[in-house]
Order: structure tokens, then sequence, then C-alpha cells
């Protein structure tokens, strides 16, 4: 299935995680100058869950994401500017600057929000999935969340109330093989997360989050049954991050070489460029290419947030409340 995408759909995606992972990686940098107010958690090594999954999606459709969220916004389509002055914490930022980096949204483009509440964005995408039944309309809702996140009880009643309604909505479980500190090989009582989902009425798939093919074509299958009227499915995702839990985190809980190894064997963006050569998809003038795009696009989004102006007193009592028409 995934080996048929048309050569635009392949650089789209190509794009897609080059930006994510050269925006996670600039952080990484600019955190460390001390100008990013509050806490930054980085999705960087596992770009192929996000581009995967909203390769499939339109801005009609709806995610809700967690505190490490960066890549599911910029897979989503929300603006790489917006994203960078909001965590930057300035005006211009998608949500004036008052989210950061744990609470972006943009609701145009069906980014329900970041959260910084494990587990909270399961039951906001199951509501946007039964508004989509409700309506009639052809949107499938998708909650991302950890190993940590699963086992939240929020997440619980959220597949629960997904199989109940027959709901179209997608759980994603990103198992990066940590909640914290925490590795989930303790933490996850069951041997995947996938395993529950039976307990639930639903499919539970697990799939190689270093392949974005792979995961392609199950958040594709998973979309299909949704629509169909055949109801939810949980996808379990088992992938690494690069980076600690968050930026400052010390990562000793890891083992020696833990994250070099998978750097330099199993890296999403080197096997998604391995693939479409080996197949005569694309070829590396196109990633190249791509690649200095991304890397001009992160300078000048960099450069922009650092001049940006901040919000002022006048700022503060406003997009408080929501006004209904």
């Amino acid at each position: 299935m995934s080996t048929h995408l048309a050569t635009d759909q392949l650089l789209h995606a190509y794009k897609v995680m080059r930006t994510i992972r050269d925006f996670e990686e600039r952080l990484h940098v600019e955190f460390a100058t001390g100008e990013i107010p509050g806490f930054v958690h980085l999705y960087a090594g596992e770009e192929a869950s996000a581009a995967g999954v909203m390769a499939h999606l339109t801005d009609d459709d709806c995610i809700a994401s967690n505190h490490r969220g960066h890549g599911h916004c910029i897979a989503k389509g929300v603006d790489v500017y917006g994203m960078m002055a909001e965590i930057y914490g300035k005006k211009t930022g998608v949500c004036g600057g008052k989210g950061g980096s744990m609470h972006i949204a943009d609701l145009e483009k069906g980014m329900l929000g970041a959260n910084g509440i494990v587990g909270a964005g399961a039951p906001l995408a199951a509501g946007a999935a039964l508004a989509s039944k409700l309506k009639g309309s052809q949107g499938v809702s998708v909650a991302f969340f950890g190993d940590g996140g699963s086992n939240e009880g929020a997440v619980f009643e959220a597949m629960n109330l997904a199989s109940i309604m027959n709901l179209p909505c997608i759980f994603v479980a990103e198992n990066n093989g940590y909640a914290e500190a925490t590795a989930s090989s303790w933490s996850v009582a069951c041997k995947d997360i996938a395993e529950r989902a039976p307990g639930f009425g639903m499919p539970g798939v697990i799939v190689d989050g270093h392949d974005f093919f792979a995961v392609y074509d199950a958040a594709g299958a998973a979309i299909e049954r949704a629509l169909s009227g055949s109801g939810p499915t949980l996808i379990e995702v088992k992938l690494s991050r690069y980076y600690g839990h968050f930026e400052g985190d010390a990562q000793t809980y890891r083992g020696n070489n833990e994250v070099k190894n998978v750097r330099d064997s199993n890296d999403c963006l080197v096997r998604f460029r391995e693939r479409c050569a080996s197949e005569g998809l694309l070829d590396s003038a196109q990633f190249n290419l791509i690649d200095s795009e991304v890397e001009q696009l992160i300078d000048d989004a960099v450069r922009l947030a650092k001049s940006d102006p901040k919000p002022q007193e006048a700022d503060l009592l406003s997009d408080v409340y929501v006004a209904y028409r």
C-alpha cells in the first residue's frame, strides 16, 4: 500500500520528518542559551509516527497531543514560525505567547492542543470524534499519548467510550520506552500496550515507529476502519526519543550508547531515504534540496522569534473566554 505513494506524497512526508528533526535539534541548542521560558520536551527520533499518521489527515480531522507535541503540530500543518514564536513566549506565537511549548494549539488545523496533563488528550479526541459522528461528517480524531499516558484512567475511559459509541477515533500510544525516567517494561503490566485493546472491544496493532511506511499503513487501515463505521483502533508505535524526557534531563536511567545505537542503525529519516533510493522512488538531490529548504526555514523561524515582541499588560485578559456566535 505505502509503496504506491506518489512522488509528491513521499517528498511531503520527508519534509515533515526533516522539519520536525531540525526544529527539535535547533531547540536543543537554543534552550541551552536560557532564552526560552518554561519546559521543553523534544520529539526528535519519533518523527515517523507523527508523519505516518498525519499523512492521512486533513484540517477537518482532529488530533489531541501531549507534552511532547511539537512533532504532532508540525505534521498536522501548524505554522512553524508561529510555533517557534510561541515557544519563545512571543505575541506572534500561535497562542499569543501564552501557551508555550506544552500548550500549542491551532483549531483551524484541527490541532486541539498539546497538553501538560498526562493522558488528558484522549477524552478530547473522543469528544471530537463524537461531534463528527453526530454531525455526520467524514472526520476522524486521533489521540496521541505515551507509555506513561497509557496507564492513565482518562485514556481507559476514552477508549471505553469510543468503543461503546462506535466513534471514529484512533488511539496512538507512542511507546518510547520511558515514562519520564521509568521504563515501560516495568510500569506497564502487560508485555505490550496493544494487548489492552481487546479489553475495550477494539483491535490493537503494534508497529515499528522507526519505519514511516509501517506507521502509514497501520494508520491508514485504522482510519479506513473508523470511517466505515467499525469503530476505534489502538495503535502502539514502538520508537525511541533522542533526548531526555525534558531539556536538562541527565538521562542516567538509560543504557550506555542506547541513543547512539538507535541513531546509527535505526534512524527513521535514514531508513526512509534508503528505502526510497533502493526502490527508485526518490534520489539524493531531491532529499538534499528539502534539507536545505528546511534548514533555512528553521534559521528564519528562530531569528524572527527572537526579535518578535512579547505580550504586554494589555494582552493579559485577551483570549480568556470563548465568544460563541
